[in-house]
Parts: structure tokens; C-alpha cells; sequence
């Protein structure tokens, strides 16, 4: 081959003004040059052929893979190549690191944060996007070091060694000579970091540090044949670098562009799936294919996208053309992807869980559809991480459970909590339902907690709590039993048939009645709202049934109904009696149902609602009647109490003729054996159930800024103290008493009287920084939970989600569909781009490789 054609044939990959007519020259870079395509296919094995169905290895090869390939097959050129000089091994080594890497940009050279690059102790370990930047920038000088420390022959290093004195006194910058303090030595830069095998010399391996002669090694070396080579090589490659014209720029560029569009696609799929469980829709249908019927909403979207986005109308080309082997539409990489975003989100919260350090955790149960024990975990801590302190209940996932003993729950939840690496010792609460394997005082959740960890306060769920004591006042008397018998009765009869319910919406034109629920009892608010309001229009529509009804029992009981029952004086005045208690009791409810309520806000409205009933039980009655006369000229019923037949009780053998029983009006009667009861046992309830909140307050109540304004000096000592000894566990405590005591003095000076709430107290704690302890207090009192109203929220995505036709749907899915759907507001702060860099390093062996 004659020396024009060699030139023809590096013309792509090289500049003119970089080849040399000299023969020598020419065959070192034909040597070079030689199979530099096959530098960008990966061989193929025995071992990949039979593995190709599984991996499914495609061509496309990421940046790095294409660097791994390359160095290796250099290596086996070299070695096979004996009648190669030194000199000729040297250039080859070098170019051909220049020709695979020199075209990588910036972006993708992922520096790690701890590596110094321009410490030459560092540069033997450094990769090649690390080597580009080197040599794109070069060397960095500490030019405030003008003299290095003396050594043992009272000798060091000068800065003067930098600059050389040519013959003709003229000056030149030895741009190449590097002084490393941390190790007292000089490095050359070019041959460190070029270097070859293990060379004597001291430049280029750990360093020079004879600096008696120090300027004649130098001089020695800057004129030494490797050290000019190394120099042509750095020279050359940041002016490749600069350019942008090394040998797999083509090849790159290609690539480049079919990373980008890998990028998009999976960005798309990401937002569907992010979509799909936001909303709690399902994925797949019948079949998986493009353009069939019942294929799902996954890939109904990807159909409706392939009309408007480009992207996604390419990708759809590519699949109806089989030009892809693997497309990423399949139910594995829906999979993936929910739980791709679901252990992101998770993530994110055990960071935040960790940096708040105290946490609570509210638990509950239920059923779902293929008859599995779901418990829901939920961790109640405070975020101190953002502009204002946030009291934050985040969802951590379902968990199955086939013993639902307190034994069972508590082991299966400890078990949890340590594999999210949560540290059970810093829990500050327990929220639960008022189940007896939960709150249990002997083999319950809580006692088996309260055990391992004594600081672990527990706190039964106010709402349930609330429920429960209108239970209690359901129960008390047997004419409440009646009264919602009826109202149920009355919802029965229109919504058992189509005819009926229509007759019901001629008669009724605002709130339709509802049905009763057994468990939920602020919901029987709605149910006695729709009758209490509208008895007039319900009677006349059961009038109407009993007239036009052809089933006698039903006729029966629609005009028994009208006439007996919601006709009757006694029963107006309970349902104006009853809509105002259940009103009530549904308002403090829905306030303790938010997930940032705190302690002293549940203390007050129970305290509100108690001396509401209080109040009630004096003056209740008299209004209720009144309220109810109104109804009853209205619907023409006489507004006097009936009269009912008075039972003897039989007396007992040894009660004297004289003991006589005590006779009521039936006003009286209704008053006494009716009203007092229900509100005598609302309060007693209340006061009982509630009486934990009581003790909490004893505890935590002196960092209510009310408290805290008013109390002296020694009863606030004295509240420190407790809680110290509270907080304290194997002789620790949370907090120093004494000095609690000296920072809320100052604290309270500084506290603006328009803070009510521990919240906004512990904002302005923060914004204050030198309380410490004061924080710690406030944090744990904000982080006693009061109601389970999240788990309770969480049950009604279980129920969207693993629905009747979704119910063989694994565990794992479940939870990252959950976790997508409650926790969506996390997700929408996170960045995609990670998301998608995420994806890529989990499926690095697939076909195609991106980012």
C-alpha cells in the first residue's frame, strides 16, 4: 500500500495537519487503525446464544460498554502482535484510548463527588470520562504555594521550579510540572497520567521528592523521549476533544440519538403508569396487543398518544413494523415501572422519617376482596425540613397478616419496621382502633410495644371513640332502637323497587334518605337529615305507596308508617332531638379526621362537645318541642305527646302497700325515661372514653402555649420533671428537665400572642434554633397520633384497587399501586429524569441500553 492511499484511508478520523509524510508514521497509524470497526460490536459467545431469549441482547451497546469492548480488544492486539516495537505500543495505547472516549460530552462524565481529579494521588483510579476532563482543562496549580515544608537535608520545593530558563535567558512555563502538598512531591502531568508499565522515574508513578537535585531531573526529563510523546498525546487528544473529531463520532452520534429516543419513550410510559394508579384504574385487559379490542387502558393510551405525539407514533411504527424485539408495553415492565415509582416514593419517606427521628405508627385492619387480613401501616412524624413545620401521616404499604392476635399483629409489624430500617426505640406513639387485640392492656398491640419501648404513648383513635359513645346512647333506651328501625324501614321500602323510588323523587325533591350503616355511625347523620327535614313530603309519598301499591304487605306498611310512626308527635321530637346530637358529634368528628390534628385541638373539642350536652340535657328538650310543633301543624298532626297506657309492674312480696310508683305526663315520661338518658349517657360516654386524652394532657399539656402563658415558675419546673421521667428509658431521656425549664422561661418571652397551637409554637422554635430541648418536647407532643382516619382512607383505595375483577392481583402490585395512588403528592415533586436513569441501571442487560 503506497503512502497516498494510507492517508486516504485515516483522512475520516484524522486532520491533515496531523500526519506525517514520514514512512514510520504512517505504518504505526495503519497498525492503529486496523479493525477499528469491529472496536463497536460486541462478540458474541457460545454461552450468549444460548442465553439470547432470556437477556434478550439486542445490538445497541451503551457508552460504557463500548469503551469495556474496546479496551479489551486492544489488549488482545497488542498482545498478539510480536513484532510491534515499544514506541509503536505506546501510540497504539494511546490513540486508541483517544479514539473510543474522546467524544463523550461533559454531561455524561459522571465525576464521583469524593475524588479529587486534579490530585495526582488520584490519577492512577481515574476513569476515562474523568481522563477527558483532565485533559480538556489540564492541570490546576495551587499558586498560593510558594515554598514546600523543609526536609530532613533542609531542603523543598520552590515554586521557581515551574518556570524554565532557556539559553537565551528567555522564560518558558513548564505547564506540564504539577507540586502535590498532601504528599510533598512533584508529578509530571502528561506522563502520570499517560503512562505505560511501571517507570522508574519518580514523575510519573508516586512522585519526585529529591530536591537537592530536583533541577537537573527535570531538565533530564522534559527532554526524555517518553515524556515528549506523552506531551504530543495530550497536545493531540484535548485538540481532538475540542473538535469533537474522534473516530466514533459517527458511531456515538447514532447512538446518542437512539438514547435520547429511548428516553422518551420510557418518560411517556412512566406518566401513563403514574396516571393509571394515580387515579386507580386498571392496566391490562383480554389481550396485549395494539389495535384489539379489550387490550386494556394501558394500551388504550399508548393509541390515543400515537395520534398526537410523534414519539410515540414512531414507537408504535417500529412495533407494527417488527423492528423492535422488545418494546416496554408488556405487563413485566408495567410491573417495573408502578414499582420503580412506588419504592421512589417509599424512599423519600423513610429519608424524611429518619431526618424527623421520633415517628408514631397507626394501625388498622380489614378484609379485602380475595379474603385476605390487610393491615395498613401508617407513620405519623413531623417535617421540620421544609419553610413551616408539617405534621405528616404517610403511607407505607399493606401487609398480610394470618394471625390476627395482638401477638400476631405485633410481630408482623416489628418485622416491617426493621426492614425499612426504622429504629423501633425512637417510636413516640401508637394510634389503633378500640379493638381488644390492639389496645389491650395485657396481650394487645400496644402492651407488647409498650414493652420493648415504654416511651411508645398510645392513643386510641378519637373517631372510633366518638362512634362507640353514640352506641352507647343508641343502646340506652329502647324507643332510639325503634327510631332508627324506622328510618331504615321507611329507606327499605322506596329503594326495594324502581316504581316505588320514583314515587319517592315526585314527592321528594331535595335529600333522598339513605341506608343506615352499622359501623359507621357519623353517616346516620345523613340518613335521619333527609327524614328530619322533609317529613312532610316522606309521609305524603308513603301515603302514595300505601294507596297504589298492589303488594299488601308493603301497602300495609307504607300506611302504618304514615299514619302510626312518622305521624306521631313523639317520634317528631326524637328526630329533632336525635339530628341535632348526631350533627354534633359529626362536626368534632370530621375536625379530629384531619391528619395533621394534634392533642390539645381533640382535648378541646371533646371538652366543647361535653359541655355542649351538658348544656343540652337543661334546654335541649323545650327547644326540640318547639321545633317539633312547627313540623307537626305543618303536616297536620296534633303536637301533644299521645297518651300510653300506663304497665303496672308487679310488686314484690316484701314492697308495702304504701310504696307507689311514680306517674308522669307523657311529657314527664319522655322527658325522664327518654331525653336525660340518651344525654346522661353522651356525657358519661364522652368523659370515659376520653379519659386517656385527660392523662395526655397532664403530661403534655405545659407546652400548650394557653398553659404555658399562665403557669408559674415552680409548677412548670415541676411538669419538666414529668416529662423527663416519661421520656426516660435504661436511664436516658429525651430531654434534660432543668434545662427544658430555662429555655421555656425564655421561650415564652419570645412567644407572640397570636401563637394558639403547638404547631405554631414549633415554628417559631425552629425559626429561633438555640431551644433544644424545648424542639424535642414539641416534636414528640406532635407526634402522638389521635385518630386512625388514614387507615381508614387507605382501606377505600384497597377497595378501588383490588376489586372483585382485579382480586387475584399480587401483593407487591398492590402496594405500588397504593403507594402511587395516596402518596401521589411526593411523587409529583420528583424529578423523571432520575426515574428514568433509575430504570436504566435495573435493565442494563436488555436489548436496548440508554442513559
Amino acid at each position: 500500500m503506497d503512502e497516498d492511499e494510507d492517508e486516504d484511508n485515516i483522512d475520516d478520523d484524522m486532520d491533515e495537519d496531523d500526519v506525517d509524510k514520514d514512512e514510520d508514521k504512517v505504518l504505526v497509524l495503519i497498525k492503529i487503525l486496523r479493525g477499528a470497526l469491529l472496536k463497536f460490536f460486541k462478540k458474541q459467545d457460545q454461552s450468549s446464544s444460548v442465553d439470547k431469549d432470556e437477556d434478550n441482547i439486542d445490538d445497541d451497546m451503551d457508552e460504557d460498554d463500548v469503551n469495556d469492548n474496546m479496551d479489551e480488544e486492544d489488549a488482545n492486539d497488542n498482545d498478539n502482535e510480536e513484532n510491534v516495537n515499544r514506541d509503536e505500543e505506546d501510540a497504539n495505547d494511546s490513540l486508541d484510548e483517544e479514539d473510543v472516549n474522546a467524544n463523550v460530552d461533559e454531561e455524561d462524565a459522571h465525576v464521583t463527588p469524593n475524588i479529587d481529579i486534579f490530585d495526582p494521588r488520584c490519577w492512577d483510579g481515574l476513569g476515562q470520562n474523568m481522563i477527558n476532563m483532565l485533559v480538556k482543562n489540564g492541570p490546576k496549580r495551587d499558586l498560593t504555594i510558594v515554598n514546600g515544608p523543609v526536609d530532613k537535608r533542609g531542603r523543598r520545593f520552590s515554586n521557581n521550579i515551574y518556570t524554565r530558563i532557556l539559553p537565551n535567558r528567555e522564560t518558558s512555563d513548564r505547564v506540564w510540572l504539577v507540586y502535590s502538598k498532601e504528599v510533598n512531591a512533584l508529578f509530571c502531568f502528561c506522563c502520570k497520567l499517560f503512562k505505560h508499565g511501571h517507570r522508574k522515574s519518580g514523575f510519573n508513578n508516586e512522585g519526585y521528592v529529591d530536591w537537592k537535585h530536583v533541577d537537573d531531573r527535570v531538565k533530564e526529563h522534559e527532554v526524555s523521549v517518553d515524556h515528549m510523546k506523552n506531551m504530543n498525546q495530550w497536545f493531540e487528544m484535548r485538540k481532538r476533544l475540542e473538535c469533537n473529531k474522534t473516530i466514533d463520532k459517527v458511531v456515538f452520534e447514532h447512538f446518542k440519538k437512539e438514547r435520547d429516543y429511548w428516553k422518551e419513550v420510557i418518560f411517556r410510559l412512566i406518566s401513563l403508569v403514574k396516571f393509571l394508579a394515580k387515579h386507580g384504574l386498571a392496566f391490562r385487559g383480554n389481550n396485549e396487543k395494539l389495535y384489539q379490542k379489550s387490550n386494556g387502558n394501558f394500551l388504550g393510551l399508548i393509541e390515543m398518544l400515537e395520534e398526537f405525539d410523534p414519539v410515540m407514533r414512531e414507537h408504535v411504527r417500529r412495533i407494527m413494523n417488527d423492528e423492535l424485539h422488545i418494546h416496554y408495553l408488556g405487563h413485566k415492565i408495567q410491573n417495573e415501572l408502578i414499582l420503580l415509582l412506588a419504592n421512589q416514593i417509599k424512599s423519600e419517606i423513610i429519608k424524611r422519617i429518619k431526618q424527623a427521628k421520633y415517628y408514631s405508627i397507626i394501625l388498622d385492619c380489614t378484609p379485602d376482596t380475595s379474603h385476605q387480613e390487610q393491615l395498613s401501616l401508617i407513620v405519623r412524624y413531623v417535617n421540620l425540613d421544609s419553610n413551616s413545620v408539617t405534621i405528616e401521616e404517610s403511607f407505607l404499604g399493606f401487609l398480610i397478616v394470618h394471625d390476627t392476635t395482638g401477638k400476631g399483629l405485633f410481630e408482623v409489624t416489628l418485622e416491617e419496621l426493621k426492614s425499612l430500617g426504622l429504629d423501633f426505640n425512637d417510636m413516640r406513639g401508637q394510634g389503633y382502633d378500640n379493638g381488644s387485640n390492639m389496645k389491650g392492656k395485657n396481650q394487645g398491640v400496644q402492651s407488647r410495644f409498650l414493652k420493648i419501648n415504654p416511651r411508645a404513648f398510645h392513643a386510641s383513635c378519637g373517631c372510633h371513640s366518638l362512634n362507640l359513645a353514640l352506641c352507647d346512647m343508641a343502646n340506652t333506651t329502647t324507643k332510639t332502637r325503634e327510631l332508627f328501625a324506622i328510618i331504615q324501614r321507611i329507606y327499605t321500602i322506596f329503594a326495594n323497587s324502581t316504581k316505588r323510588w320514583q314515587v319517592l323523587k315526585d314527592n321528594v325533591k331535595g335529600l333522598t334518605p339513605k341506608s343506615l350503616s352499622a359501623t359507621r355511625w357519623e353517616s346516620r347523620v345523613d340518613s335521619v337529615k333527609a327524614i328530619r327535614f322533609q317529613l312532610s313530603d316522606v309521609r305524603e309519598a308513603l301515603l302514595e305507596v300505601g294507596d297504589t301499591e298492589k303488594d299488601p304487605i308493603i301497602e300495609s306498611q307504607a300506611k302504618a308508617l304514615a299514619k302510626n310512626e312518622v305521624g306521631d308527635f313523639e317520634f317528631l321530637v326524637a328526630i329533632v332531638i336525635w339530628y341535632e346530637i348526631l350533627t354534633k358529634v359529626n362536626v368534632v368528628s370530621k375536625k379530629m379526621q384531619s391528619k395533621d390534628v394534634i392533642l390539645d385541638v381533640a382535648i378541646e373539642e371533646v371538652d366543647k362537645l361535653i359541655k355542649h350536652f351538658k348544656n343540652y340535657r337543661e334546654v335541649g328538650l323545650s327547644k326540640a318541642i318547639d321545633e317539633a310543633k312547627e313540623i307537626a301543624i305543618e303536616m297536620g298532626v296534633d303536637p301533644v305527646f299521645p297518651q300510653r297506657r300506663q304497665i303496672r309492674r308487679k310488686k314484690h312480696f316484701d314492697e308495702t302497700s304504701s310504696t307507689q310508683d311514680v306517674e308522669f305526663t307523657p311529657e314527664g315520661d319522655f322527658r325522664v325515661n327518654y331525653f336525660f338518658k340518651i344525654v346522661d349517657q353522651a356525657i358519661s360516654s364522652l368523659e370515659t372514653r376520653f379519659e386517656q386524652y385527660k392523662q395526655y394532657e397532664k403530661l403534655f399539656g405545659f407546652l400548650f402555649p394557653k398553659k404555658l402563658r399562665v403557669l408559674d415558675e415552680k409548677t412548670l419546673k415541676s411538669c419538666c420533671f414529668v416529662l423527663q421521667d416519661a421520656l426516660k428509658y435504661e436511664e436516658k431521656s429525651d430531654i434534660d428537665a432543668n434545662e427544658l425549664y430555662e429555655e421555656l422561661k425564655l421561650f415564652e418571652t419570645f412567644l407572640p400572642t397570636n401563637v394558639m397551637s403547638p404547631l405554631e409554637a414549633l415554628n417559631n422554635l425552629k425559626q429561633l434554633g438555640f431551644f433544644p430541648n424545648a424542639l424535642i418536647a414539641y416534636r414528640v407532643l406532635l407526634t402522638l397520633p389521635v385518630t386512625v382516619a388514614s387507615t381508614e382512607r387507605s382501606f377505600s383505595k384497597l377497595k378501588l384497587l383490588k376489586s372483585y375483577l382485579r382480586s387475584t392481583m399480587s401483593q407487591e402490585r398492590l402496594n405500588g399501586l397504593a403507594m402511587i395512588a395516596i402518596e401521589n403528592d411526593i411523587l409529583e415533586g420528583m424529578n423523571y429524569q432520575d426515574l428514568i436513569e433509575n430504570f436504566a441501571s435495573k435493565n442494563a442487560k436488555r436489548a436496548v441500553r440508554f442513559g
